[in-house]
């Protein structure tokens, strides 16, 4: 069982590898993890973003809400990247901040990059994710956290893995670690913002074989821009699969904002999702005080 000291309130707690023992499938030849940050990747809103690369021991870490405002709700932050590299503090600390000022619990996920040879892009990051949830409801009675009210929050490839996750929930990835992998790795509700390979270019658009939507999907939020590279039709042929599934969605599509703005404000209006997604939440009564 992977063990957590003391919680510090209001503060982040100090990272905590998920694997205690051996990483499945191994780390032959990944190299040492750092940021691959250059001067020639763009700026956002103005500031830059570090592009963590070539993670082999996945961790995850605790940013507790303020007592007198934490709802007990909980949300495990997955960053994008493209799964090759991860934006950390763009799609990372900077939005475990945000959750934690409207009384959401945030564990922000340090997943396996860049792709394994031979394996689904997704493949790794599965295993780590399923892990992180399972580890996360574990601990709901020490963090005093609902473990009925544990959401997930990904970004570009990072919301792939949301949707993956909550397409693969009945049975583990790996073999059983210990008893927090017993429990369920179901998320309650998830969170898309500019998700990506949810579909496939070049097949009419539909959902990728990949992904199952059914009944059991969580509850939905989805946003992007209609000008994204990555293609919006990632968002509305997922959203036709959870109306067709009967699953609660709420969808926001605008003009323009691109790809990659995380919750950085600029001019375009898409960068106000994060005042819609807490709406969203309210209204299904996520953020409803124990």
């Amino acid at each position: 069982m992977v063990f957590f000291g003391a919680v510090c309130l209001n503060a982040e707690t100090p990272p905590v590898k998920i694997w205690p023992a051996a990483v499945p499938g191994g780390n032959a030849g990944i190299g040492e993890e750092h940021d691959l940050t250059t001067w020639l990747d763009p700026l956002v809103a103005d500031k830059p973003v570090i592009h963590l690369g070539n993670v082999s021991d996945p961790t995850i870490t605790l940013y507790m809400a303020d007592a007198h405002n934490d709802t007990g709700a909980t949300v495990v932050v997955f960053p994008g990247g493209g799964y090759y590299i991860l934006a950390m503090d763009l799609e990372g600390t900077e939005v475990c901040e945000w959750l934690n000022s409207i009384g959401v619990n945030a564990v922000l996920l340090k997943y396996r990059v860049p792709r394994r040879e031979g394996l689904p892009a997704y493949a790794a990051p599965l295993q780590d994710a399923q892990r992180a949830v399972g580890i996360v409801r574990s601990h709901a009675a020490e963090w005093g956290i609902d473990p009925k009210r544990v959401g997930v929050l990904g970004f570009s490839a990072g919301g792939n893995l949301c949707a993956e996750l909550s397409s693969n929930f009945t049975t583990r990835s790996y073999p059983r670690v210990d008893a927090a992998d017993d429990l369920s790795c179901r998320p309650d509700f998830q969170v898309l913002v500019y998700p990506g390979y949810l579909v496939r270019d070049g097949e009419g658009y539909k959902v990728n074989p990949d992904l199952t939507v059914s009944a059991d999907t969580p509850p939905t939020f989805l946003v992007m821009a209609e000008d994204d590279p990555v293609h919006v039709e990632n968002v509305f042929a997922y959203g036709m699969a959870l109306k067709e599934a009967k699953v609660p969605f709420e969808l926001h599509v605008y003009p323009t904002g691109g790809h990659g703005y995380g919750l950085r404000p600029t001019r375009d209006m898409v960068t106000t999702w994060p005042a819609r997604a807490a709406d969203w939440m309210r209204s299904r009564g996520l953020l409803e005080k124990n």
